[in-house]
Parts: structure tokens; C-alpha cells; sequence
């Protein structure tokens, strides 16, 4: 068994710390008509050895969620818990290297990923699923604003 030492923080965290913040949202699908409002907002727990991530939606059809990223217990890089209102919780794998945020998780019929270039006020990002490997279709479109 591995134990961490938990004392140090994982310099893989700090450059998320450009994400600290509320953000102001706006969500498109590809099979949905129209621009839904939300907000995102994230911060370190207590001893920032880890980042919660909460994002609301003003319709029920866009799922509010709250995620945790941090080192995982085993191995190098950093892992998101992502937990939402319909029940749904799965483990994705994150990076941000060279001001590009990017979230993946690799699930047989369900490949997702994400990718965002990181800026003071303002970024959009997009996440992309594949039902076949390697068959990438848009999903999810994000526009962030930064409110504080």
C-alpha cells in the first residue's frame, strides 16, 4: 500500500488556480435549441490539496454537478470525481498544461473529453464524445465569464 504525504501539495494543482473563481456560463448542445444560462464556481478545500468544482443550469435538461480534482492514489497527474443530478458518476482524467485545460475519460462506447484554452475572463471550451473509437462529435459547448 502507498501512502501519500499529504503535507506538500501537488505541484500539478497549482496552475488551476487561474480557475479559482465564480464563472457565469452559457451552454449549447447539439440537441438542444438555444443558449442555457448557469454558473460554475470553484475553490480549494481547506489545505488545497483539492479543487471542488460545482456548475449549475437553468434547465432541467442540463444536469447540475459537483466534481472534485486532485492526485490520485496511485500514480502521476490528476484525476476528476464528477458526481450530478441524475445520479451519474464517473472518474476523468485532467491536465492544464500551457494555459489548455483538458478532461478525458476513455469508457467503451462513451469516450469523452474536453478542451479549453484557459484565459483571465473569459474561455470557451468544448466537450466531445465518441460512441466508436476515434469517432469524435461535438456534445457540449461552454462559454466561462468570470463574475469575481
Amino acid at each position: 500500500m502507498v501512502i501519500r504525504d499529504m503535507t506538500e501539495r501537488d505541484p500539478a494543482l497549482e496552475p488551476l488556480d487561474a480557475l479559482i473563481g465564480t464563472w457565469a456560463t452559457e451552454a449549447t448542445h447539439p440537441e438542444f435549441d438555444g443558449v442555457v444560462p448557469g454558473s460554475m464556481t470553484l475553490e480549494w478545500l481547506d489545505g488545497g490539496h483539492f479543487l471542488i468544482w460545482r456548475s449549475r443550469h437553468e434547465h432541467e435538461l442540463f444536469p447540475d454537478s459537483i466534481s472534485v480534482i486532485g492526485a490520485p492514489e496511485a500514480g502521476d497527474g490528476l484525476v476528476m470525481e464528477y458526481f450530478d443530478s441524475r445520479g451519474v458518476r464517473r472518474t476523468y482524467g485532467v491536465s492544464l498544461d500551457d494555459g489548455v485545460l483538458r478532461i478525458w475519460r476513455d469508457a467503451p462506447g462513451f469516450d469523452q473529453r474536453f478542451a479549453a484554452t484557459i484565459a483571465p475572463d473569459a474561455f470557451e471550451g468544448v466537450f466531445q464524445l465518441a460512441e466508436t473509437p476515434g469517432d469524435w462529435q461535438d456534445d457540449l459547448k461552454v462559454t466561462y465569464r468570470r463574475r469575481d
